[in-house]
């Protein structure tokens, strides 16, 4: 790279910071042209270069934080209606089109700590301690790896403090029972086929899912740093942004967080905790050698 275009770097990150920073505001300009404006960039221009540098566009940038803002006047017991408002939506209408997908439940729901959603849950012995797996009507919301089934049980009840929880006993539940088939396969604890994966109940921003479907992607028994992950995806000053994506994952080995580490090539942290990691990865190494 020349040195003019070390010298246009520093400017350009810092336009596309400003317009980052204006999205922030809740009366901040969000349509293109205005971003545009404000980065000194053609509206085509800053779209792409947006995207390389944080993962999403400003549009879909402007939409998560909105709703990240509208969870948090909920949980501070807002009426839906004044929350709405002052996440800076201009209507009821867009969120509720979106609520499902993005809050996993209405705004309503989700005020009310999740009352009203009904979901059902069971654990199953792995070589790796206990496994939870959990579902609404809508599909799989939980997978987590545990001690025993109290610590479980525990962080379901924390997650969805309000809603039904019932559980149910293995071979009773179809999308339970895929779930834990397809973990026992891909880990090589069964030789039975794999089933195909159940629907999703997981509110997560673009980028985070963007960040979850890469790391499908990662071989079985490989690693990648997080800059490596951002890099493969065009970010590659989101590094930290892949760590949070990574720390949000609320599903244990069907989403392999596992498989990222440090810059270092140590293992960094796990949310479900650094002896199963360490195990959960040498397993996998071990299968890759056997399998050639």
């Amino acid at each position: 790279m020349n040195s003019q275009a070390y010298a246009m770097r520093p400017a350009a990150d810092d336009a596309l910071e400003r317009v980052r920073a204006a999205l922030e505001q809740a009366d901040g300009a969000t349509d293109l042209a205005s971003l545009a404006t404000i980065a000194g960039l053609s509206p085509t221009h800053l779209q792409r270069a947006f995207r390389r540098r944080y993962g999403v566009s400003p549009a879909e940038y402007a939409r998560a934080r909105r709703f990240h803002q509208l969870r948090e006047v909920l949980r501070d017991g807002a009426a839906v209606t004044d929350a709405v408002y002052e996440a800076g939506f201009g209507s009821g209408s867009r969120v509720y089109e979106e609520s499902d997908r993005r809050l996993g439940m209405t705004p309503a729901s989700y005020r009310a700590g999740g009352a009203g959603a009904s979901i059902r849950y069971t654990t199953t012995h792995t070589p790796l301690g206990r496994l939870l797996v959990a579902t609404t009507a809508k599909g799989i919301c939980s997978v987590t790896l545990g001690q025993d089934d109290r610590e479980l049980e525990t962080r379901l009840a924390e997650e969805f403090p309000l809603a039904e929880r019932e559980r149910v006993d293995e071979g009773r539940e179809e999308w339970l029972d895929a779930v834990i088939a397809r973990v026992a396969h891909d880990l090589g604890w069964s030789d039975r086929d794999a089933p195909a994966l159940p629907p999703l109940d997981v509110a997560a921003t673009a980028f985070q899912w963007r960040v979850w479907d890469a790391l499908t992607r990662i071989p079985r028994g490989e690693t990648l740093s997080y800059g490596e992950l951002a890099a493969a995806l065009g970010v590659p000053k989101a590094a930290r942004a892949i760590g949070r994506a990574c720390g949000s994952n609320k599903l244990a080995l069907l989403v392999p967080c596992h498989r990222i580490i440090r810059e270092d090539g140590s293992l960094g942290g796990w949310r479900w905790g650094m002896d199963i990691k360490q195990q959960l990865l040498a397993t996998e190494r071990a299968m890759k050698a056997t399998q050639g």
